[in-house]
């Protein structure tokens, strides 16, 4: 069938003119609770959701990786050049578990688009950067899936905050011309997509969503989470500390902007507060009001107007929060994606195969209006089966 679908889509390096087939995303967010990965049908404007599942670090690996996160966090050169290929191999354990449990082929995927693990994000300064792990020539080879990974850089490159990259996505899903809608993703760091009903996404990171709770937890329960927010429920947000909190330049800076656990982590939180003055669980229903408000803040500043706001990521499912941001967020109608049929669990990972998707067919992957680049970039770089 020379020139036909069949041989377009099997031949080496070779994408369907319309990009329409199965492509895998996978990321772990800045929370390192374990890599996601979607397995994803494209078939026109429609993205269909076929699989989704988590495949968590061992304990060992994810504190590596959060200690590493931290702007304290030291490496050797060596070290670091191990971690990339141990992470890269991880990804690709994942990738094979997920198709397995799938009942798919590594031939039928088209492609595979790799977020990887972010340990730096410094956007600012004379010398701008954003770092992820995970070695995507690993991931090629172990999968056999031809792999776009390195999202980040080339917007950063272009003067862009590299972050955050996944409003283009929401816009096509989630868009409504008669309303004003906003995305709310809760992962380690939360981030708003802004979808007024004249056109035009927008989006920035607000600041932490699940990071510093879930730290508090780890170094006083022995949890990686607060479960649905019990812990934080339990005590009484202390507003001497939250005004301290909420004093962070972060917050005042404009769009666009992002951040990530480089900023965001323990020694940030230690540093206000006074030596046994507070109790941990009044600390944590603070570090949970601080989320709300700020998200709730930067909605009410920037899409007044909204009436939805969607929400995915790890933080859905801490009914606390939920609560408190549903509250907060009113007369605006707080859900998640699930009700427009895409697991909030896997919004982003999603994400990041329909970016490799844009990548392939050389379209661009970015919104300079989100990231500040000088213009719309195809992102990534593609590693050969």
């Amino acid at each position: 069938m020379p020139g036909g679908r069949e041989a377009q889509t099997n031949a080496p390096g070779s994408l369907p003119d319309d990009g329409d087939g199965l492509f895998l995303g996978m990321i772990s967010g800045t929370s390192a609770d374990g890599i996601d990965v979607a397995l994803v049908r494209f078939e026109g404007e429609t993205t269909l959701l076929l699989h989704g599942a988590t495949y968590p670090y061992p304990t060992e690996l994810r504190t590596l990786i959060l200690d590493l996160s931290q702007a304290s966090g030291q490496i050797k050169l060596d070290d670091f050049a191990a971690l990339d290929q141990r992470i890269g191999t991880h990804f690709a354990e994942a990738a094979l578990s997920s198709l397995a449990a799938a009942g798919v082929t590594a031939e039928s995927v088209l492609a595979l688009g790799s977020h990887g693990q972010t340990l730096r994000h410094r956007p600012h300064g004379p010398h701008p950067f954003t770092l992820q792990v995970g070695d995507a020539s690993v991931i090629a080879e172990r999968t056999g899936i031809r792999v776009v990974a390195d999202f980040r850089r080339r917007d950063v490159a272009a003067g862009g905050q590299g972050a955050p990259l996944l409003p283009a996505l929401h816009a096509a899903l989630f868009a409504d011309a008669d309303s004003d809608v906003a995305v709310l993703n809760l992962g380690g760091i939360a981030n708003l997509t802004l979808l007024p009903r004249a056109g035009g996404a927008t989006g920035f990171d607000t600041g932490p969503a699940n990071c510093l709770l879930d730290a508090w937890s780890m170094r006083h329960r022995g949890t990686a989470h607060d479960e649905g927010g019990t812990w934080a429920a339990s005590g009484t947000v202390a507003p001497a500390l939250l005004e301290s909190m909420l004093a962070e330049s972060f917050f005042a800076l404009p769009a666009p902007r992002s951040t990530g656990r480089d900023r965001f982590h323990l020694g940030w939180l230690d540093r206000l507060l006074p030596a046994g003055k507070f109790d941990p669980a009044d600390v944590q229903a603070t570090l949970l009001e601080l989320t709300a408000r700020t998200i709730a803040e930067a909605l009410k500043s920037e899409l007044p107007d909204a009436a939805r706001v969607l929400a995915c990521g790890g933080g859905v499912h801490n009914a606390a929060l939920m609560r408190r941001l549903s509250t907060l967020v009113s007369p605006a109608a707080l859900t998640t994606t699930d009700a427009y049929g895409l697991d909030p669990d896997f919004v982003e990972a999603a994400g990041f195969a329909w970016l490799a998707r844009q990548t392939l067919l050389g379209r661009p992957g970015n919104v300079p209006a989100v990231t500040g680049a000088r213009g719309a970039r195809v992102l990534g770089a593609i590693h050969a089966a």
